[in-house]
């Protein structure tokens, strides 16, 4: 007999009642008493377990083996409606044991810090907050996929290795095939760079903007989505050395224009997980951040706020000497202390702040009349601070040029990108929305190393 998903039989369980089934799971937690056995079976496909009833009178074989948290088993039996609520549970008429499991097993039933669970990254995926992690970021990819799609974008792939540095900060993993012998016995860069796999510095990307606007040049409307990588030495958490980026690019669009996709973009991924995750923001409101549906429902529901970089200054200065560790002032970038108290203490809703001063924003970036600023925006949202990185790219090839050599940049590592301004460029915009920093927003995990699989962070290779 076939596999039955538990979440079929907890959610459409009307369709099985009376039935013999087969399920398959770990277990969760076990208890035991004279006449009867109680086994909570979760197989992936659901939050919620599915308890298995044993009546020992009528089951004989020995149970034990069966009774210990992370076992793997099948069990047959007939699905009936529970006593003690409304849905359903599993009158058990055989067992088979799977996987056993020793009592030296890391995840018995007690509360484990995420800490803990972090040392352990290969067991934690089995825990309800893991189990509801993944399946919402599952959901959320889907959505990024059916905005774009829905919106006629064409999806692009861009490369993984490549020769250029796309936000100038030189925080590159290089790649190579030599050794450290090998290189030891190099005179000169010139000759370790010769005797390399590509025989050119090369270096995982850290955003795929570039060869999007590539694509985008050609195809109108492009967006990737894929994983990105940034050398930083960064212990914060909201910062990881591996993570995935959605970057749409936008030809014959200026910086309004972009500002009004990304708008959209955030609350239809916001809406379709707040329409397919119920049980998921249920738990997560419970346990990591009450008020979580209202604050998500508020973002479907608001029209972002604009603020000019200079205005946003001047709002911070207000405040009260002492509030904030860093300091504000016309020039430094700002911090998530003061992203996050311009979103939750003045607007109570997402913010885009335009228009920054050019020297602290990226080579790319149009520069407007005034010469000071760029047309640049970050979304900013509450609890997190700055989520997207957007902006107007410029395209007039001199501007472009003095960006780059004022940088100190290769020249010749831009080739490609300079030719698309000098042969028939166009205004176009483009932004960066890392994922995992929108699903600890629209989950309330406060940490980016909780929101992956594994995650890579300075000092830290969680295998």
């Amino acid at each position: 007999m076939k596999n039955i998903e538990i979440s079929k039989i907890l959610t459409q369980g009307e369709q099985f009642e009376g039935k013999s089934v087969v399920v398959s799971g770990w277990v969760r937690t076990a208890r035991d008493s004279k006449n009867m056995a109680f086994i909570a079976l979760n197989d992936g496909s659901s939050l919620t377990h599915l308890q298995l009833v044993i009546d020992k009178s009528t089951y004989t074989s020995e149970l034990s083996k069966f009774l210990k948290v992370g076992v793997s088993l099948t069990a047959t039996g007939v699905v009936v409606k529970a006593l003690n609520n409304n849905g359903y549970e599993l009158n058990v008429t055989d067992l088979e044991l799977l996987g056993d499991c020793p009592q030296d097993y890391p995840l018995q039933k007690k509360y484990h810090t995420m800490e803990f669970l972090r040392t352990i990254p290969h067991f934690r995926v089995r825990t309800n907050t893991f189990n509801a992690m993944l399946r919402v970021r599952s959901k959320l990819a889907f959505a990024i996929h059916q905005f774009f799609q829905e919106n006629d974008y064409t999806y692009v792939h861009t490369p993984i290795i490549t020769g250029s540095d796309c936000e100038g900060a030189g925080e590159i993993f290089h790649v190579t095939t030599r050794d450290y012998n090998s290189a030891k016995e190099c005179k000169s860069e010139e000759e370790y760079i010769a005797g390399d796999f590509f025989k050119a510095t090369a270096g995982l990307t850290v955003s795929g903007q570039l060869e999007g606007e590539v694509a985008a040049l050609a195809m109108g409307k492009i967006y990737t989505f894929g994983p990105t990588f940034r050398a930083e030495m960064s212990y914060t958490p909201r910062h990881a050395a591996e993570f995935w980026q959605i970057e749409p690019e936008v030809a014959f669009a200026k910086l309004p224009d972009i500002i009004e996709i990304a708008e959209a973009m955030i609350k239809y991924i916001t809406k379709k997980v707040l329409e397919q995750c119920g049980p998921e923001l249920d738990f997560f409101e419970k346990n990591f951040e009450a008020g979580l549906k209202a604050k998500l429902q508020n973002v479907v529901d608001s029209d972002f706020q604009i603020l000019d970089y200079s205005d946003a200054i001047e709002i911070l200065k207000k405040v009260p000497e002492g509030t904030f560790e860093f300091p504000v002032e016309w020039g430094l970038d700002l911090q998530s202390e003061h992203e996050r108290y311009i979103t939750e203490q003045v607007f109570k809703k997402p913010v885009f702040v335009t228009n920054y001063p050019k020297d602290i924003k990226a080579f790319y970036m149009k520069q407007n009349p005034d010469g000071k600023t760029v047309a640049a925006t970050d979304l900013l949202v509450p609890g997190i601070g700055e989520i997207i990185g957007c902006s107007e790219r410029e395209a007039d090839y001199d501007k472009l040029l003095e960006a780059i050599q004022k940088r100190g940049m290769k020249e010749s590592d831009y080739k490609f990108y300079m030719d698309l301004r000098k042969y028939g460029s166009v205004p176009h915009s483009g932004f960066g929305l890392g994922f995992e920093r929108m699903l600890m927003y629209v989950t309330g995990i406060q940490n980016i190393r909780d929101v992956q699989l594994y995650a890579r962070t300075t000092g830290d290779l969680m295998k």
